[in-house]
């Protein structure tokens, strides 16, 4: 029970009290779920205000009125305003928010201008494609149940309860309720009386086995955060659903405060891996436009003493080094991606920066039950007392769970009982069921461990046979055998056991059939024939075993993180092509030796983590993270939710837990494995696509601005207008917006693609200088061939040669940082090719349209300036392209992250 989940509000007491709090009551409030639990169940009623006739419907609308709704919580969904404002908390977007404020102090309005539309078109991309992902994800949501069996009298003075359905939205705490096979749990609550009763509690507990359940005398129970708080076995618990066996419950807690809304507690690291890359991304522009404009000041006035009127044309540098289209190229990319999967795969992406997170991941957290496999057991062999195949033994097992099934008036087979009918089904021949009639049936006791089914073959008379089935342990108990041979048994299903294999024992018994009136009992279970092992194995998921190869040819790790034993799992890992031997298998009690610094080297090694509660799954993902592996954990229960938030991006099935798609970042609308290899595609597709941006922008106003710096000391004018500046920086940003339809040849979506800024800022620098150099190189052939460029109409010719220089780089650097040469895709020129070429040819064309002499530039450059600026760029092609394959052939384990490269290999180590 959560720890605020109060039974009686702060100045109410239960009803019929009028009102008055209970001292004791309200003691117990802080974990109350826990304090009732241990009580007997007649107090635990007391303490509610209801009793074993359940409530009166006067009652139940006044609590229903005080708790509200039982219901999975509403979480907020932000609306569009408070999306946009979070929008403007963007590093990149602030900064070019600054850079707008001190524009228009400047008089640089049409700069200001142009930076505010920026900015509101990437925040409204954002907030618009997070919030169809929050309209999407609450088409998903449903509640736990439709109806449930509830004791309600009309009123106080009336003596029996009816027993009615009622919507599970409806009950409240105190209410009285019945659960049969195949009902799921609709609340938290307390047994009052139970029979046979067994419970699937996987989506809170990952335990895959069924546990059985039964009042139990006043213990002490564990505190309400400890994870053995689900093994008490008088307490069952919404999410959870009933295998077999029925029971009666007073309802503990609902809606928001059950164990399975408590789980939305647990909180997101403050930054996931995009978040913390774009964060040191934009400190380091951030560090490089605080020293531009006093650069460029102190620059001048020791050289030509301007003063506060180059101030202007400082503020343009300090801009022109920002990549304005930032927010919107990584906005649109990420969105047309996601827009992309949820038409192709109905994959929803409920965050837009987990798709660059799903790229860059470098290693896989996944839960086993639910997720790697089926909660659907298959039978994988039966055999008799020797250990050699016998399929009789099989035939004795279906023999017991059809008979109990029947006679037992379950609705539902459990899960182990199923799995034998279906293999029966198949190896027997047909008719099968009609060999032996049933004539009573002793069914699953948790106390007993097994079930009995008693059945005659015709044209026996007089005969009956017990056919007996259960665990190892408790069957052998009751046969007659030797203990060398007991034992002997028992040491090979230990073995089996730790394969990875359920067992259950069958054994069979001739008896008289009894006298009239004279029932069989489990009296009667003793001096059995023992039959022999039926072992049974978790059916894998169809789509998984390809799925994880395909991951590991991408360069993504799989670790599996479970709750279940460490042979179950090590055997689920062998079959999927994983190899825990590899590394140490690593359970519960060793995770719990270790400190935060030791786990992250063995998590490292390690490929399973067997016994793990949801603390170890997200201790775990932590110590991946510190690690610095760039960590998703896919999930689908209430326990796999502290892993799914601790995890760089957090991934769960269409069909999850309310808690866990409301809280992860990617939602699977069908089978996850089907769609998970395309999912990771599009998210490096994003991050290539986002690094190629960051690589052309960044390393191309560098240059500009490193050029205009150098162009202060060397002219007694400004080597190009701040309206230039600006118009320039459009067209080129404009050109930009291809990269979010950019396509990308297989080997560069091969590995994982973070953004990594230390090797971001060392390409930038590099390739930054080279074009810096080139408009040096301009600088001197304009010099050199323009007449008297200190005047008026020098400066116009000037201007206009550097202008179109400057756009035929940035064209140039388009096509060549990209990607390098054997990760460009082959075939028809793409977008960027496309807008790279009619950058060029703006840059050519505009200084001789009529807008050019209103830009301050005239087109009037002689045909030796003209060639030798061909020289230039010719020059500087070659160069670039030396640099390109030069750089791209540095080794991927020599770098820190991605430069031309799309990303590194699994095992890598992002900073």
């Amino acid at each position: 029970m959560p720890e605020t989940a109060p039974l009686c509000r702060d100045g109410e007491g239960p009803p019929g009290t009028g009102g008055v709090p209970d001292p004791a009551a309200a003691a117990d409030r802080p974990q109350a779920g826990a304090h009732l639990a241990a009580r007997a169940p007649l107090t635990a009623l007391r303490r509610l205000g209801t009793g074993p006739r359940g409530l009166t419907e006067a009652e139940a609308e006044e609590r229903l009125a005080r708790y509200g709704e039982n219901a999975p919580p509403e979480w907020h969904t932000p609306s569009l305003p408070r999306r946009l404002l979070r929008g403007v908390r963007d590093p990149f977007t602030a900064v070019l928010l600054c850079l707008a404020a001190v524009s228009t102090v400047v008089g640089s309005l049409g700069t200001a201008a142009v930076i505010a539309v920026l900015v509101s078109v990437s925040c409204l991309l954002r907030a618009g494609g997070e919030l169809r992902a929050d309209r999407s994800v609450a088409g998903l949501r449903a509640l736990v149940a439709g109806t449930v069996t509830v004791l309600r009298r009309a009123d106080a003075a009336d003596r029996e309860p009816e027993s009615r359905e009622v919507p599970v939205g409806d009950l409240v705490p105190g209410d009285v309720i019945r659960l049969g096979p195949g009902d799921l749990v609709p609340a938290d609550v307390l047994l009052l009386r139970a029979t046979g009763l067994v419970v699937h509690q996987a989506p809170l507990t990952g335990e895959s086995q069924p546990l059985a359940k039964y009042v139990a005398g006043p213990a002490e129970p564990p505190p309400d955060g400890d994870t053995r708080l689900f093994e008490q076995p008088q307490l069952c618990f919404q999410g959870s659903s009933v295998v077999a066996g029925s029971c009666t419950a007073v309802v503990l807690a609902t809606g928001a405060d059950t164990r399975l809304a408590a789980g939305h507690r647990h909180r997101r690291p403050a930054r996931s891996g995009y978040e913390r890359s774009v964060h040191r991304v934009a400190w380091n522009l951030v560090r490089f436009m605080l020293l531009t404009p006093p650069l460029a000041l102190a620059a001048d006035a020791a050289v030509s003493g301007r003063g506060v009127e180059i101030l202007p044309f400082a503020v343009t540098v300090a801009v022109s080094l920002t990549p304005e289209m930032l927010p919107v190229v990584m906005t649109a990319v990420l969105a047309r991606n996601a827009v992309a999967l949820a038409r192709d795969r109905r994959v929803i992406v409920r965050r837009l920066p987990a798709l660059h997170d799903l790229g860059a991941m470098d290693v896989l957290c996944l839960d086993k039950t639910g997720t790697l496999t089926e909660d659907r057991p298959v039978v994988d062999r039966a055999v008799g007392p020797d250990g050699t195949p016998d399929a009789e033994v099989l035939r004795w097992a279906a023999v017991n769970a059809l008979w109990t099934l029947q006679l037992a008036e379950t609705p539902v087979p459990d899960a182990l009982d199923e799995a034998i009918l279906r293999a029966a089904a198949c190896s027997e021949p047909a008719g099968w069921e009609e060999e032996h009639e049933g004539v009573a049936a002793l069914p699953f006791d948790p106390a007993r461990r097994l079930s009995t089914a008693v059945v005659r073959t015709p044209g026996r008379l007089g005969t009956h046979t017990l056919v007996v089935k259960g665990a190892v342990e408790a069957v052998l108990e009751r046969c007659a055998l030797e203990e060398p041979e007991r034992e002997a048994l028992r040491e090979r299903a230990a073995r089996w056991a730790d394969d990875g294999l359920r067992l259950l024992a069958v054994a069979t018994a001739q008896r008289p059939a009894p006298a009239p009136g004279k029932n069989y009992g489990t009296a009667d279970e003793r001096g059995l024939t023992f039959a022999g092992l039926v072992a049974l194995r978790d059916t894998l998921t169809t789509d998984a075993p390809e799925a994880l190869r395909a991951l590991r040819d991408k360069g993504v790790e799989v670790k599996v993180l479970t709750g279940d034993h460490p042979g179950t799992a090590e055997r689920t890992c062998r079959e999927l092509g994983l190899d825990p031997a590899g590394g140490a298998v690593l359970t519960a009690d060793r995770i719990d030796a270790l400190d935060d610094r030791q786990l992250a080297g063995a998590a490292q090694r390690a490929t399973l983590f067997a016994r793990c509660t949801p603390h170890h799954k997200a201790r775990v993902v932590a110590a991946l993270r510190a690690a610095g592996r760039t960590t998703g954990f896919l999930g689908d229960g209430v326990n796999d939710l502290a892993a799914l938030r601790a995890a760089d991006v957090g991934l769960c099935p269409r069909d999850a837990v309310a808690t866990v798609r409301e809280s992860a970042d990617v939602v699977f609308g069908e089978r996850p494995f089907a769609a998970l290899d395309e999912t990771v595609t599009a998210g490096r597709r994003s991050g290539v696509s986002l690094a190629s941006y960051l690589r052309v922008a960044l390393s191309s106003n560098f240059g500009n601005a490193l050029a205009m710096l150098v162009a202060v000391l060397l002219f007694p004018f400004m080597p190009m207008l701040p309206a230039q500046v600006l118009l320039q920086n459009l067209f080129f940003d404009a050109a930009q917006l291809t990269f979010a339809f950019d396509r990308h040849g297989p080997a560069a979506l091969r590995a994982p693609a973070p953004l990594r800024p230390g090797e971001i800022l060392r390409f930038v620098t590099v390739f930054g200088v080279l074009n810096a150099a080139a408009d040096m190189a301009t600088f001197a052939v304009l010099a050199a061939t323009v007449r008297g460029a200190a005047g008026e109409a020098g400066q116009a010719l000037f201007h206009a040669g550097w202008f179109t220089e400057n756009l035929l780089t940035q064209a140039m650097v388009m096509v060549l940082l990209r990607t390098r040469g054997r990760h460009r895709h082959r075939g028809r020129p793409g977008p960027v090719a496309w807008a790279a070429a009619l950058l060029a040819v703006t840059g050519l064309l505009l200084p001789l349209t009529p807008l050019g002499p209103a830009l301050g530039m005239v087109p009037a450059l002689t045909p030796v300036s003209y060639a030798l600026l061909a020289a230039v760029l010719g020059l500087y092609g070659a160069a670039l392209a030396v640099a390109v394959r030069h750089y791209g052939r540095r080794p991927a384990a020599g770098r820190e992250g991605i430069g031309l490269a799309a990303g590194r290999g699994a095992g890598g180590r992002q900073p």
